[in-house]
């Protein structure tokens, strides 16, 4: 076990969740799939706790969250780097947001209709790889 909690390797490595079943993260969610609060996928994400601040009492995947969030992610890229679904990703983010653990910055859609550069930006980053 390392200082960063199970499934870390140095902190800044995925989170990888044990055992490699589906069934797992959604005992973390308790069986949910629809946050309580709605997040987009591009929705950006803050921790809230200070990194002085013991998190040990946090269930791991609250641990894993705080930790990538310490710099801006968005919902879809903590839900690719812990590896699990991305509706899972967003319970877990909105149970925290109501909580206060993290901070939430929803985009700002014109009526509905989506950003044209966040567009051309997740279409260009698909065209990368």
């Amino acid at each position: 076990m390392t200082p960063m909690g199970p499934g870390w390797e140095d902190g800044l490595g995925p989170y990888r969740h044990e055992p490699s079943s589906p069934v797992r993260p959604f005992t973390v969610t308790g069986g949910r799939s629809t946050p309580r609060t709605h997040l987009a996928m591009e929705t950006l994400v803050h921790s809230m706790i200070p990194h002085h601040q013991d998190i040990s009492g946090l269930i791991p995947e609250y641990q894993a969250i705080n930790t990538l969030c310490r710099q801006v992610r968005s919902v879809a890229e903590i839900s690719a780097l812990l590896r699990v679904p991305l509706g899972v990703a967003r319970v877990l983010i909105a149970d925290m947001a109501g909580e206060g653990l993290v901070q939430l910055h929803q985009p700002q859609l014109d009526a509905g209709k989506p950003d044209l550069n966040l567009l051309e930006r997740v279409l260009s980053g698909l065209r990368r790889l």
